[in-house]
């Protein structure tokens, strides 16, 4: 299972996934590395097939500053995961003579950051279809996803949109926590991407650490209010 998700804060945005990759075919879990930087002010993270996964990233990689500087960064976008979409349907082989049917190449891509200073947060469905998130303030691709939305309405009364980009790094956390203490097939390490106008940051081992602690202080100030509510 994997869970990619973006929030929209009132100075920045946060992106975070966990690192779980689960194999069906040969009953196999590991750990593999789903958010990764796009430019200076962007990173992208997806869901699906490693194979497509891995194509773009080569692609976003070696062309970043043509994507984000482009006038409309969906359809920059969009121009890169299409072709990639298209050749791995084409070249799918549905039955697998004596064999287990392969795993599909259906690919979810999320997208976020910020372009000539304002944030994006934009998506592509296995269709190649772009949706557009930042005006909602919250997205997750996976087939975690449900359990992300779920999770981040219930914090939704936070009003995380109008705090800034740390309160997102602490909410990105609490959500794949929460993912990770119900799901087998969700767990870390996490990934975590702290993004402003002045650029995107990737939290290294010790600083989403330093993120878990604020966590708990949270939901230990969550803890003494509820056994004051009836004082």
């Amino acid at each position: 299972m994997t869970v990619v998700l973006a929030i929209r804060c009132a100075d920045g945005v946060a992106m975070a996934s966990d690192s779980q990759i689960t194999d069906p075919e040969r009953g196999l879990s590991y750990p593999a590395q789903k958010l990764h930087p796009l430019g200076k002010h962007a990173a992208w993270g997806g869901s699906g097939s490693r194979a497509v996964l891995y194509d773009l990233e080569q692609i976003f990689t070696n062309e970043p500053d043509a994507i984000v500087e482009a006038p409309d960064i969906g359809h920059a976008l969009q121009g890169r995961v299409l072709p990639v979409l298209e050749h791995h349907y084409k070249n799918f082989i549905e039955d697998v003579p004596a064999g287990k049917p392969g795993a599909t190449p259906a690919t979810y891509v999320l997208a976020a950051g910020y372009v000539n200073g304002h944030p994006f947060i934009v998506d592509f469905d296995p269709h190649g279809l772009i949706g557009h998130y930042e005006e909602i303030g919250f997205h997750a691709v996976g087939s975690g996803s449900p359990m992300a939305q779920q999770a981040h309405a219930l914090l939704a009364h936070f009003e995380m949109g109008e705090r800034s980009v740390d309160y997102g790094v602490v909410a990105a956390l609490r959500v794949l926590d929460a993912l990770d203490a119900s799901s087998p097939s969700v767990g870390g390490p996490m990934d975590i991407c702290r993004i402003t106008p002045d650029g995107a940051q990737h939290l290294d081992e010790e600083a989403v650490a330093e993120v878990r602690r604020t966590v708990r202080r949270w939901t230990e100030l969550e803890q003494r209010a509820l056994d004051d509510l009836f004082s």
